[in-house]
C-alpha cells in the first residue's frame, strides 16, 4: 500500500482540477458519498449524527455527509466552528444545500459545551469534519473544545480524511486529537495515519477511491506501507526436491563474556528464519556455553587470548570461515573494545558477502563512519535502534525520532547502504533513495534480545538469495507478525525474543496461505480498490 504526505495529497488535488479539469465540488461530493456508504455499512440505515465541522473543505466533506445521510432517512445537526461569512468556496456552496434548521452556528469557547454537549451524547454517531490534513500547529480554543468533547462523548466517531488535531505527514499530536472508530480518507493514506502516535488515533482506516485520474495516481512519489498482502509476493517458492543446500549457509559472528545470549538468540531465529545451514563464530573461552545454547546452529571457536571478547587476531580465522557462507552477521552482543571495533571495522573493509550490522557491530561503525565508504559488499544492511543511529549520525535521540523517515533516507543514500530504523513503525531505507514503513509489531516487542531475532531473520533472508531491499522488508514483517502471533495468544507483556523465534515459522505459514493477518492492538485498513491490515 502506498502512502503520502499531506503535502503530496494537496499537490494530487490541485493537479487533478487544474489539469484534468475535474470540479473541486464533485471531488468533495465524491468524498461525501464515501463517507457516507462508510457510515450507514458500519451503523445502519437509520440514526441520529452530529456533524462538527469547520470552515475549510473539510467542513464541506461534512455538510456532504449531512445531506446525503438526511436522504437516506438519518437525522442530522451540523455544528459549525464558524461564522457564515467565514466560509467560502466548494464549503460554501454544499452549506447553502442544507436547511437551516440542521445548522448551529458556534464560534465562543465555552458554549458549545453548554449548548451541544448533552446532543453530543445522545448521537449514534459523530461526525468529525473539524480540521483536515492541512493542520500544523496546535489546536486551541472552541477547536480544542470540540475535540475534548468528541472524546468524551463515548459515541463513535468517524473523522473525515484524518483525525481533527493529527500532522498529516507526522502523525503528531497536535495539542490534542480525536480518538476516531473509523477514518475515511481519499486516494491515498497519509502518513499522518499508519505513523505513531497518529495511528492510534486513527482506529479503522478506509482509503475511498474519490476520482482522481489513473495518471495521477501513479505518477505519484510516495512511501510503501508494508501490510501482509503487499509482502507476500516477495516469498521465495520452496520447490520439493530441495535440500539444505538450496536455501544457504550464514555465518553470524557474536557474542561475548555475559552477552551469549544475543549470540545464540541471532543463531536460532536465522536457523526458523529458513536457512539451510546456520554458523556461529565466538570468542572460545564462550564456545562450551553456546554449544549448550544452540542446537541446529553449528558453532565455531574462535582465538580471543582468553579474554572472552574478539579483536582483530580473530581476522584470518574468520576470513577462512567466509569462504563457503553465503552471508554474514556482524555485531549482536560482541561489547564495545577497541580491539573488537577493529575487527569489525576490518571486516567491513575486505567482506564481499551480502553484511548484517547490528549492535556493537554498529557501535564500531559509528567510532568512524567512513568505514562504509571503504566497504567492499554492494548489500550492507544496519539495523539501529534510535539510540544506535543517534551514534552513527553524531546527534540526539529525539533529533532521530523528529525525522525517522527523512533521517533514514538521508543516512541510506549518503553511505551506500540499506538502513533498518527499529522502533514503533520500522522504517526501512535504501540506498536509491526508497522507504518503507513497516506495519507489523506490537509494544510487547520492547524487551531484550529482540534485535538480535532480527539480525538472525534478515541475514537467514540474504543466505536465502533475497536481495537486500526483500530482506529488509520481509525479515521486519515477518519479525513483528511472529510477535503480534504471540501476543494475540499472551498478550503484550512478557514476550520474549525466544516467544517470537518460536512463531517465525508460523508467521511464515500465514504469509503463504495467504490466512488473514489479524494483528493485536492494530487497524485494519479497507478500501474500494481492495483490503488491506495495518
Amino acid at each position: 500500500m502506498k502512502v503520502v504526505t499531506a503535502h503530496a495529497m494537496q499537490e494530487i488535488d490541485k493537479q487533478a482540477i487544474e489539469e484534468y479539469g475535474i470540479p473541486g465540488l464533485q471531488l468533495m461530493e465524491n468524498a461525501g458519498l464515501c463517507c457516507v456508504e462508510e457510515i450507514l455499512t458500519e451503523f445502519g440505515l437509520h440514526g441520529h449524527c452530529v456533524v462538527v465541522a469547520g470552515k475549510g473543505n473539510n467542513g464541506g466533506d461534512g455538510y456532504v455527509i449531512a445531506r446525503l445521510l438526511s436522504l437516506k432517512g438519518w437525522s442530522i445537526k451540523v455544528i459549525i466552528l464558524a461564522d457564515r461569512e467565514q466560509i467560502a468556496g466548494d464549503a460554501a456552496v454544499e452549506l447553502g444545500k442544507l436547511p437551516a434548521s440542521a445548522l448551529d452556528f458556534c464560534t465562543v469557547e465555552g458554549q458549545l459545551t453548554t449548548l451541544h454537549g448533552e446532543e453530543l451524547l445522545q448521537a449514534d454517531i459523530i461526525v468529525d469534519a473539524l480540521l483536515g490534513t492541512g493542520l500544523r500547529s496546535d489546536v486551541g480554543g472552541i477547536y480544542l473544545e470540540a475535540i475534548m468533547l468528541m472524546n468524551a462523548s463515548g459515541r463513535p466517531v468517524v473523522s473525515v480524511d484524518i483525525p481533527s488535531g493529527i500532522h498529516g505527514t507526522t502523525g503528531r499530536v497536535l495539542g490534542d486529537a480525536v480518538r476516531a472508530y473509523v477514518t475515511v480518507t481519499f486516494a491515498f493514506a497519509k502518513l499522518g495515519h499508519v505513523l505513531y502516535p497518529g495511528a492510534e488515533y486513527t482506529g479503522r482506516l478506509v482509503v475511498a477511491d474519490i476520482g482522481i485520474p489513473a495518471q495521477v495516481m501513479a505518477a505519484v512519489t510516495g512511501y510503501v506501507f508494508s501490510n501482509a498482502d503487499s509482502i507476500r509476493p516477495l516469498l521465495h517458492h520452496r520447490d520439493r526436491q530441495a535440500h539444505k543446500g538450496h536455501f544457504g549457509h550464514c555465518l553470524i559472528i557474536a557474542g561475548s563474556t555475559g552477552k551469549t545470549g544475543a549470540a545464540s538468540l541471532s543463531a536460532n531465529s536465522a536457523v526458523r528464519a529458513g536457512s539451510g545451514l546456520v554458523t556461529l563464530a565466538v570468542a572460545e573461552s564462550i564456545h562450551p556455553v553456546l554449544e549448550l545454547k544452540t542446537t541446529e546452529a553449528m558453532t565455531v571457536p574462535l582465538p580471543d587470548s582468553g579474554s572472552g571478547h574478539l579483536t582483530n587476531n580473530a581476522f584470518p580465522a574468520i576470513e577462512k570461515l567466509l569462504a563457503d557462507k553465503d552471508a554474514v552477521a556482524i555485531g549482536p552482543g560482541l561489547d564495545r573494545r577497541p580491539g573488537t571495533f577493529a575487527l569489525v571495522q576490518n571486516l567491513v573493509e575486505h567482506v564481499l558477502l551480502p553484511m548484517v550490522i547490528d549492535a556493537d557491530g554498529l557501535n564500531a561503525v559509528a567510532e568512524d563512519i567512513t568505514v562504509l565508504k571503504r566497504k567492499k559488499s554492494t548489500q550492507v544492511i544496519l539495523t539501529p535502534h534510535p539510540g544506535e543511529m543517534s551514534r552513527l549520525l553524531g546527534t540526539s535521540i529525539p533529533d532521530v525520532d523528529a525525522i525517522r523517515i527523512s533521517s533514514a533516507q538521508e543516512f541510506a543514500r549518503t553511505h551506500g547502504v540499506y538502513l533498518v530504523l527499529k522502533g514503533a513503525r520500522t522504517i526501512i531505507a535504501s540506498p536509491e533513495g526508497n522507504a518503507a514503513i513497516n506495519g507489523s509489531g506490537n509494544p510487547g516487542m520492547a524487551s531484550g534480545g529482540m534485535g538480535d531475532v532480527l539480525t538472525g531473520i534478515i541475514v537467514s533472508l540474504l543466505g536465502q538469495k533475497y536481495d537486500a531491499w526483500d530482506a529488509c522488508r520481509l525479515g521486519v514483517f515477518l519479525h513483528g507478525l511472529a510477535a503480534d502471533m504471540v501476543a494475540a495468544e499472551k498478550g503484550e507483556i512478557g514476550i520474549t525474543a525466544s516467544d517470537v523465534i518460536e512463531k517465525l515459522p508460523f508467521a511464515y505459514n500465514k504469509l503463504c496461505t495467504g490466512t488473514p493477518v489479524v494483528e493485536p492492538g492494530r487497524c485494519s485498513v479497507s478500501s474500494n480498490k481492495g483490503e488491506f491490515t495495518c
